[in-house]
């Protein structure tokens, strides 16, 4: 494989210096690609290919002609991170993690955060993801988000932000772990001499997180993952880790919650008590007596379960308020209120559209920004400035003019780049994020590494899987620092 005509065009590449030469985490891994001919390297992606196939990895797009259920897209080309800068980047992970929970925590009971004036008031009265059936409720560890997805990009200066945290339903860890098994089968030699960082206690860590929340003392709690079921895009990654972590995949109709609030399963030889539910669908759609009456994805008296404390949920229904692009610019505030430290990893710049000196600026620049809505996600709903026509940015004026707590705006990040193998057997440098997962419950635990997101066309800086993106194995290699 010829890397001399490789060209990051001026980005900064996670794999490559600007001047050419390899980045230390990345040596032996450009070292051995060099030696292999370009028939190797195309029958080694084939193989993936076929991997994929085989083990049904697969992810669903939905279209205005349907639900398209597609292949998973994988790059073979691995991407290098160096450990000593993985521990710091950890460590901001834990930090930001914990002051959410606090402030979550926070927001259902005293509000003081809101009294101090860190946040304004109408912020989180005007947010659609504050529950007011979580007032007074204090879930087990006094954790509310358990499992968090906090996108992260690197820049041009180098530097890691975090763009977002998903603190609803996260997903993709699945993928994450495929990735690596992919990886493994593919370039087996490497795994060999290099010393990557292993991946595959998650959903070790996720069950024993899990178990404990249990509200009953039992060495064995019965816990259940809740899908939306077969037709839900990210189904593979519910049955993926149900049958990884040993537990029962369930949907709504198999929950029944009995006269005395406890939460039952129900089996071929009776109901059998249920006391964690690892929850995969959205706040208002798990109890048809409280949300939405037409659901019937959860199960009716489930949140009354929740509340009298017979049942945990994962992540805890209310958990979404800090799960919101607004809340996100006040993050490294709420991180020194509640921890007194300042922030380890920092924010993307965010203008705020409700603020009218904010708004004033992003409509005015709306050609050079990115404007989000403030609680979407799989990269819909967005409006990419620099690659805007002149009409789409005036239909943004109208959506931010008639509702500007619901849009916030970035400034349009030159998104680092890694090699990636397209047609001919070329590389080409493709944009990319990555999402980290964390976990808190007694213990706090990262991903070493995580989901590395790769917007496959040129050009592009939409990596979402939704949106057409692929994705790549993420290796924290220990040593060869930078």
């Amino acid at each position: 494989m010829d890397w001399k005509s490789y060209d990051p065009n001026g980005y900064f590449d996670e794999l490559i210096c600007r001047d050419g030469t390899v980045r230390p985490p990345a040596r032996q891994l450009i070292h051995y690609l060099e030696s292999l001919p370009l028939e190797e390297i195309e029958s080694r992606r084939q193989m993936a290919e076929v991997t994929i196939q085989e083990m049904g990895i697969s992810f669903t797009v939905y279209t205005e002609e349907g639900n398209i259920d597609r292949a998973w897209l994988f790059d073979i080309v691995p991407r290098t991170i160096a450990a000593k800068q993985w521990h710091t980047i950890a460590a901001g992970l834990k930090q930001r993690l914990e002051a959410l929970n606090l402030f979550i925590n926070d927001l259902y009971h005293e509000q003081q955060v809101l009294k101090d004036g860190i946040i304004p008031a109408k912020i989180i009265t005007e947010s659609s993801n504050f529950r007011p059936e979580c007032v007074g409720v204090t879930p087990p560890l006094g954790v509310w988000a358990h499992i968090c997805g906090s996108d992260l990009v690197r820049d041009s200066d180098g530097e890691f932000y975090v763009l977002e945290d998903n603190l609803r339903v996260p997903s993709g860890v699945s993928y994450m772990l495929e990735n690596r098994a992919i990886t493994k089968r593919v370039l087996p030699e490497l795994f060999e001499k290099e010393d990557i960082l292993p991946v595959d206690d998650y959903c070790a860590n996720l069950f024993d997180m899990l178990s404990a929340l249990s509200p009953r003392a039992t060495s064995k709690p019965v816990i259940v993952v809740l899908t939306p079921g077969i037709f839900n895009s990210a189904y593979f990654e519910h049955a993926f880790l149900a049958q990884q972590m040993g537990v029962e995949l369930v949907e709504g109709s198999d929950l029944i919650v009995g006269e005395d609030d406890c939460v039952y399963m129900k089996t071929i030889s009776g109901p059998e008590r249920v006391d964690v539910i690892y929850r995969r669908i959205d706040d208002l759609f798990l109890d048809p007596l409280v949300f939405n009456e037409e659901s019937v994805l959860g199960a009716p008296g489930l949140m009354r379960a929740w509340q009298k404390g017979k049942v945990a949920l994962a992540n805890a229904p209310g958990a979404g308020v800090a799960d919101d692009k607004v809340v996100y610019a006040y993050v490294p505030e709420i991180i020194r209120y509640y921890l007194n430290e300042a922030p380890i990893i920092r924010n993307v710049e965010t203008f705020l559209c409700h603020d009218p000196e904010q708004r004033s600026y992003v409509l005015e620049n709306l050609d050079k920004l990115v404007v989000k809505p403030t609680n979407a996600s799989g990269g819909y709903g967005m409006l990419i400035g620099p690659h805007s026509s002149k009409k789409e940015q005036a239909q943004f004026t109208k959506l931010i003019l008639e509702n500007p707590r619901n849009y916030i705006a970035q400034p349009t990040l030159a998104l680092s780049t890694a090699p990636t193998l397209v047609a001919g057997g070329r590389l080409e440098p493709r944009h990319l994020d990555l999402r980290p997962f964390i976990l808190q419950g007694r213990e706090t635990h990262v991903t070493t590494g995580g989901l590395t997101r790769v917007a496959m066309k040129k050009g592009s800086l939409v990596v979402n899987s939704s949106q057409g993106g692929g994705s790549k194995d993420t290796w924290i290699v220990d040593g060869g620092e930078e």
